[in-house]
C-alpha cells in the first residue's frame, strides 16, 4: 500500500510524530475509525501502526472495540496474518503496531491489474483458508474479511484488521448500533441475526472475496448497500467469470445457511494439491537466465557435477514473523561460580557412510521434543545450539552431546555467540545476558541488561546501542563495562557486526530515507574510525576486504533495489542495481560476491567488482535462511528442514538433504537457522529438532 500524506479524517491528517516509542514516517491509508502509518522502531524495524482518530478516542464504545481488536490480533498467530508487535489501547490516542507487510491489498491489485489468473486464485484461496483456520482456532471471528483487508505479500496473502468497525465504510446500522462488516462481503446472518454471527460468516466472506479477485466485482453487486443486503439474504450469487474449477467451492462458501458452508479445514483439503505447490518442494526448476548470461567458471575452482533425480516432498505453508526485544532495567553485574549443567547422558546420533576424507555424516536426535529447529553456531572447537529454554554443546565430529543445561526462555531464538572465550546467550525475555564456560556450560557471569535499542558482538565485546545515540561496550570475558560514548551524528543508531571484521558499524537513516550515515567503531575503545554519509536507505549486511556491503531499500515498501559496497580507504561507493526489486531479502557476502535470497525463492548472485548479476535460480523455497558461501557452494536452509547446495559459479543445484518436518510444523518461526560452515563440513538444523552434519565438498552425496 503506497504511503499517502494529509490523508484521513479529522486531526489525524496532521501525521503525529510518534505512537509510543515508534516514529511515524508516512500514512499508509485511512479508514472510518483510524489511520494506519508506516513507522520505524528504534532498532530500525519497519512497522504498520494504527492510530485511532482523535474524535473516537473519547468514545467508550470505540475504545472497547479497539481493545477487542488488539486482543484478537494478539491471539492469532499464523503464517497468513500480521503479528502484533506492540499496542497501547489505553493511550490518549490508542494505537497498535504490527509487522509491516510489503505489498498491495487485494483490492488495489485487482483495481490496478484486473481479475487474477486461475492459478493465482487457487493459491490465494488456499492461503486465506489457512488464515481463517488459524483465526478460528483461537476463538476469533473476523467479521470484516474483504479485499482491502487482504495484503498480497510474496510469501502469501495476509489477513489484517481484526474487529474494528468502520462507520464510514457502511451506511447500514443495526438496531443495537453500528453494523460490523461491509455489505458486499457480509453473510446473510450478519443482516438477519447479527448477535449470532460465527466462523461460517468468514467463510461466506471468503467466497465473496474470491469472486471479487476473479471478476473485479462482488457476487452481489449494486451501488446501494441496501440492495446488496437484500441480494445477500435472498438472491443467488452471480458467478459469471469465475473459473469453472473454482466455482463449485465458491458456491458452497456462499450458501445462505451457515451449516451448509465448508469449514476452513474442508477447504484446505479440497485445495491440498494447490497448498502443496504454494510452498516448499524438493524439486527446483531449471535455472532461469533472467536475461543475464552465466558467469565464466573461475580457473581455480573445478567444475561441479549437476545433481539429478530429486523427488517432490510434502510441504508446510510458512511466512515470516518478527521477534521483539523487551527492554529491562539496569542492574549490577553478578559474578557467579556457575550452575551445574544437567547430565547429558548418551548421545542419540545416527551415522552415515564415511566420505573420502574420513568424515562420517551424522544426525543428532532432538534434545528437546517439539521445540522446533535449534539455532547453532561454531566456536572454541565445538558446536553450540540453543532452543527455547535450553542450550547444549555438540561434538562437531560425531554429534555427541558434550553438555546440556536449562536457561530462562527468550522471546526470540538466536544462535549462541562465542565472544571473549565464553558462550554468550540472551535469556529471561531478552533482559539478561549469561556467559557460559564452553567446556562445561557453567555460568561465568550474568548481567541484567540496561534499556537498549540494539545489541551485538564484535572484537570480544558486547555492544549495546541506546535511544540517546550512545553505545556501551562490555567486555565479553568479564562482563565489565569498559566504555560508553555517544556516536557523533547518530540520533538512535542501529548496530551491526560481521564475522572476521574487527569493527562494529552504527547506522542511522535520514528522516526521508534519502541517505544513511555510517560510522565504523572500534569495539575495544568506542573510538570512531571513520564516518560516511551514503546515498539511499541502506542496511549493512556484510563486509569483505575492508569494504562494507549494504542493501539499498525502497523507502515505500522496504524492498531491496540495489547492493552497495563502500570502501573507506578510497571513499568509493559502488552500486549494483537489481533487475527487479526484491522483498524480504537475506544477503550473504563472500569476497567480491553477494548472494541474495528473496521471499518467493529467487536466489541471485552479484559480482561487486564487475557490477554484474552472475546468475539467478528460482528455488521454489518461499523463504529461507541467509545464504552462506564457502567459495565453491552457496548453502541455504528451507522451512521444511532441507539444506540446499548451489554452485557458487553457475547457480545450479548440486544437492540437498531430505526434508525433516516436526510435529509442530504448522508453527512459524521468526527466522530460519543459518547453515554453519566449519572445517569443510556444513552443519544445519531442522524443524523436527535434529542437528545434522554433511561434507561441504560433495553435495551430490547428500
Amino acid at each position: 500500500m503506497a504511503p499517502q500524506h494529509d490523508t484521513g479524517a479529522g486531526p489525524e491528517a496532521e501525521l503525529p510524530e510518534y505512537a509510543g516509542h515508534y516514529r511515524l514516517e508516512s500514512c499508509l491509508g485511512s479508514g472510518g475509525m483510524g489511520v494506519v502509518h508506516r513507522a520505524r522502531s528504534g532498532s530500525g524495524m519497519t512497522l504498520a501502526v494504527k492510530v485511532v482518530h482523535a474524535e473516537f478516542s473519547k468514545d467508550p464504545e470505540f475504545r472497547g472495540r479497539f481493545r477487542q481488536e488488539v486482543a484478537a490480533a494478539r491471539r492469532v498467530s499464523g503464517a497468513f496474518t500480521a503479528p502484533v508487535v506492540d499496542a497501547d489501547p489505553e493511550a490518549e490516542r490508542p494505537w497498535m503496531a504490527t509487522l509491516f507487510i510489503p505489498g498491495p491489498t487485494l483490492s488495489e491489485e485487482v483495481k490496478r491489474n484486473g481479475p487474477m489468473a486461475p492459478a493465482q486464485l487457487r493459491r490465494i484461496m488456499a492461503g486465506l483458508a489457512e488464515a481463517l483456520r488459524d483465526i478460528h482456532r483461537v476463538g476469533v471471528v473476523h467479521r470484516d474479511l474483504k479485499p482491502s483487508n487482504v495484503l498480497l505479500a510474496e510469501d502469501g496473502p495476509k489477513v489484517i484488521d481484526f474487529g474494528i468497525s468502520r462507520p464510514k465504510d457502511s451506511e447500514l446500522r443495526t438496531e443495537t448500533g453500528k453494523l460490523i462488516g461491509t455489505p458486499p462481503f457480509m453473510a446473510p446472518e450478519q443482516f438477519r441475526r447479527p448477535r449470532e454471527v460465527g466462523p461460517a460468516a468468514d467463510v461466506f466472506a471468503l467466497g465473496s472475496v474470491m469472486v471479487h479477485a476473479a471478476t473485479g466485482r462482488g457476487p452481489f453487486d449494486s451501488d446501494s448497500p441496501y440492495v446488496v443486503a437484500y441480494q445477500v439474504v435472498h438472491d443467488e450469487p452471480d458467478l459469471t467469470g469465475v473459473p469453472e474449477n473454482l466455482a463449485p467451492l465458491i458456491v458452497r462458501c456462499l450458501a445462505k445457511e451457515p451449516e451448509d458452508r465448508p469449514t476452513p479445514d474442508e477447504l484446505m483439503r479440497e485445495l491440498r494439491s494447490v497448498a502443496a505447490s504454494y510452498d516448499t518442494q524438493a524439486f527446483i526448476p531449471e535455472q532461469r537466465s533472467g536475461g543475464t548470461p552465466p558467469s565464466e567458471p573461475r580457473a581455480d575452482v573445478p567444475e561441479k557435477r549437476r545433481g539429478t533425480g530429486f523427488r517432490k516432498r510434502p510441504a508446510v505453508l510458512a511466512a515470516g514473523a518478527v521477534g521483539l526485544i523487551v527492554i529491562g532495567a539496569f542492574v549490577s553485574i553478578r559474578l557467579t561460580g556457575g550452575d551445574r549443567p544437567t547430565s547429558p547422558g548418551a548421545s542419540p546420533t545416527t551415522a552415515g557412510t564415511a566420505t573420502t576424507t574420513g568424515f562420517v555424516p551424522w544426525t543428532a536426535k532432538p534434545v528437546s521434543e517439539g521445540a522446533g529447529a535449534p539455532q547453532c553456531s561454531y566456536g572454541a572447537g565445538e558446536l553450540f545450539c540453543a532452543q527455547p529454554g535450553e542450550i547444549y554443546a555438540l561434538s562437531p565430529s560425531d554429534g555427541t552431546v558434550l553438555w546440556r543445561r536449562s536457561v530462562a526462555k527468550a522471546l526470540r531464538s538466536e544462535p549462541p555467540v562465542v565472544s571473549g572465550g565464553l558462550v554468550q546467550i540472551t535469556t529471561d525475555e531478552e533482559q539478561r545476558v549469561e556467559a557460559l564456560d564452553p567446556t562445561s556450560g557453567k555460568t561465568r557471569w550474568q548481567w541484567d541488561l540496561p534499556a537498549h535499542e540494539g545489541m551485538g558482538y564484535a572484537g570480544g565485546m558486547l555492544l549495546l546501542s541506546h535511544s540517546d545515540g550512545s553505545v556501551t561496550g562490555v567486555d565479553s570475558a568479564s562482563g565489565a563495562i569498559t566504555w560508553n560514548h555517544r556516536v557523533p551524528g547518530q540520533k538512535s543508531p542501529s548496530i551491526a557486526s560481521f564475522a572476521g571484521d574487527p569493527l562494529m558499524y552504527a547506522t542511522t537513516r535520514s528522516d526521508d530515507a534519502s541517505s544513511t550515515r555510517v560510522s565504523a567503531i572500534d569495539p575495544a575503545t568506542g573510538d570512531v574510525r571513520w564516518t560516511a554519509t551514503l546515498e539511499g536507505g541502506l542496511q549493512p549486511v556484510g563486509s569483505s576486504g575492508g569494504s562494507v556491503v549494504f542493501l539499498s531499500l525502497d523507502n515505500v515498501y522496504g524492498a531491496t533495489e540495489a547492493v552497495v559496497r563502500y570502501t573507506p580507504r578510497t571513499k568509493e561507493s559502488r552500486r549494483v542495481a537489481l533487475p527487479v526489486a526484491r522483498d524480504g531479502v537475506h544477503a550473504g557476502v563472500h569476497g567480491n560476491r553477494v548472494y541474495l535470497l528473496a521471499t518467493g525463492g529467487s536466489l541471485e548472485a552479484f559480482d561487486l567488482g564487475t557490477r554484474r548479476q552472475l546468475w539467478r535460480l528460482e528455488t521454489s523455497v518461499p523463504r529461507g535462511s541467509t545464504p552462506v558461501a564457502d567459495g565453491d557452494h552457496v548453502y541455504v536452509t528451507a522451512p521444511d528442514g532441507r539444506l540446499l547446495a548451489v554452485s557458487a559459479d553457475g547457480g545450479t543445484l548440486l544437492g540437498q538433504t531430505p526434508a525433516r518436518l516436526g510435529a509442530n510444523s504448522d508453527r512459524v518461526t521468526a527466522s530460519l537457522p543459518d547453515p554453519v560452515i566449519a572445517d569443510n563440513h556444513v552443519y544445519a538444523t531442522a524443524p523436527d529438532g535434529t542437528v545434522f552434519a554433511v561434507p561441504a565438498h560433495n553435495p551430490s552425496t547428500w
